[in-house]
């Protein structure tokens, strides 16, 4: 039986703004990547969306991004690979602190937004981000887009890695992602996205946006947790891979 992972990123609020629907979507999902307080979140969201990921079985990743509260962690920065490393290392282990205190493990490390797009194609910045893991923790798998330069920098290191694909978001021939800000980026209808995943689990395809069939590997799939649509989206998600024969089932 084909299996795959549904993950979300999550924990994203902050002091009193709150962002996401995180209490709904968890019990939808096999793994949660939290924000660590860089991009956002905060220490009382990271404790209590940690302990929500407790209660309903969860898998919990750190989320690192860039140091861009205002910007989200969605503006390209021009950090060296250096301080890339420690940044990653400092916000992994702020969660790590949470997860030993609630007693459960910290599972896996998936690079946020802008930070996570630009690892995608800088190696450099893909081996500073899997050092940082393995220096933490040797045990944690990073989870990073399918085909990309994370992938190839974690087999170089010796760092274990799961490929992410994702739901509703437009594919390129070189199989990064559509930049948000040109046509194709975002996957609108939900039926589309269902086929698109239960297709890329099943085939190991995915067609792009100028028409082309490219190969990627699914072992999780990412639900965003911040949209309006969120929760009916990974409904219909899970219903839809389970109506396929595709187990859902964490990395």
């Amino acid at each position: 039986m084909a299996v795959i992972d549904l993950n979300c990123d999550l924990g994203e609020s902050y002091g009193a703004y709150k962002i996401g629907m995180d209490e709904e979507v968890i019990p939808y999902v096999t793994s949660a990547n939290i924000a660590c307080g860089f991009h956002a979140g905060d220490p009382m969201v990271m404790e209590r969306t940690v302990e929500l990921c407790r209660e309903h079985g969860v898998r919990i990743g750190a989320h690192p991004g860039f140091p861009d509260l205002a910007g989200f962690g969605r503006r390209n920065m021009a950090l060296s690979p250096e301080e890339v490393k420690a940044s990653v290392k400092y916000q992994i282990g702020a969660l790590k602190a949470f997860c030993t205190g609630a007693g459960v493990r910290l599972w896996h490390v998936k690079p946020h937004g802008a930070l996570y797009n630009m690892a995608a194609e800088d190696y450099q910045l893909a081996k500073a981000v899997c050092l940082a893991v393995k220096e933490v923790d040797e045990s944690l798998v990073l989870l990073a887009l399918s085909g990309s330069e994370m992938i190839r920098a974690a087999k170089a290191t010796g760092v274990f890695c799961a490929s992410e694909v994702f739901a509703d978001q437009g594919y390129q021939s070189d199989g990064t992602l559509v930049p948000k800000n040109q046509k194709g980026a975002l996957i609108k209808d939900e039926d589309q996205a269902v086929k698109r995943v239960i297709r890329m689990v099943r085939e190991r395809k995915v067609e792009t946006v100028d028409g082309r069939d490219i190969t990627i590997q699914a072992d999780s799939v990412c639900v965003h947790g911040d949209g309006a649509k969120t929760l009916a989206f990974v409904k219909k998600i899970r219903e839809g891979l389970t109506a396929a024969g595709i187990e859902i089932k964490g990395f």
